[in-house]
């Protein structure tokens, strides 16, 4: 329970900040029409997110319950094994994005107004929460509900809490502070949880690895 909780946090904070669309579309709305405006843009991924945590979660327990064997391999094993690697991948990705971020301009962005409707529209069209469900989230949750059903819940709570909580954060500090962004502070704290982003892709590696028979659980 601490793992779902602790994992949760970090990837949630790691989503939240990290250089992407929608996090341009909530300091520019935050800039123009006010910290309301930008808050709006964060409680975009609650309306986009659920459909295809819902879709995929429903497709993962599909695969848990399968029970044929190729060999002396589980399908569903196999499947998660690939999704790990891919996920673990992925995750190495997201962080060198992380270490590459620079200091945001609040000078040249421009938007028009609409907050919440464009955000859903942004983030509907943006690959990273399908790739992150997909290949990240799902198996981990997958995982974690082996056993009982509260971790999963933990995990998903956190990391929303997180990923919503801090583009708010950053929507309220971008209206009062636009320095912020633009110095060493916001730089530190994304490159921070590209660290943490690589230790994950790590634990998914491995996690592959077990899948696979290579490594002992």
């Amino acid at each position: 329970m601490q793992t779902s909780l602790t994992i949760g946090i970090v990837l949630g904070l790691a989503a939240g900040l990290a250089p992407g669309p929608l996090l341009a579309l909530t300091i520019t709305q935050s800039l123009k029409y006010g910290i309301a405006e930008g808050i709006k843009v964060a409680m975009a991924p609650l309306i986009t997110d659920a459909p295809i945590v819902i879709a995929v979660l429903w497709l993962l327990f599909r695969l848990q319950s399968v029970d044929i064997l190729l060999g002396d391999i589980l399908l569903s094993d196999t499947l998660l094994g690939i999704l790990s690697l891919v996920g673990g991948l992925y995750l190495f990705y997201l962080a060198l994005e992380n270490f590459r971020a620079k200091p945001i301009s609040v000078d040249s962005v421009q938007a028009a107004p609409r907050s919440l409707l464009k955000a859903v529209m942004v983030n509907a069209f943006n690959p990273h929460p399908y790739l992150f469900w997909i290949t990240v989230g799902g198996p981990l949750m997958l995982k974690q509900s082996r056993q009982s059903v509260v971790p999963a819940l933990i995990f998903i709570l956190f990391f929303y809490l997180c990923l919503v909580g801090s583009k708010i954060g950053l929507a309220i500090i971008t209206g009062k502070f636009r320095e912020f962004l633009a110095g060493r502070h916001y730089l530190f704290m994304v490159r921070f949880l590209g660290t943490a982003l690589l230790f994950f892709a790590l634990l998914l590696i491995k996690d592959a690895l077990v899948f696979f028979d290579i490594l002992m659980p």
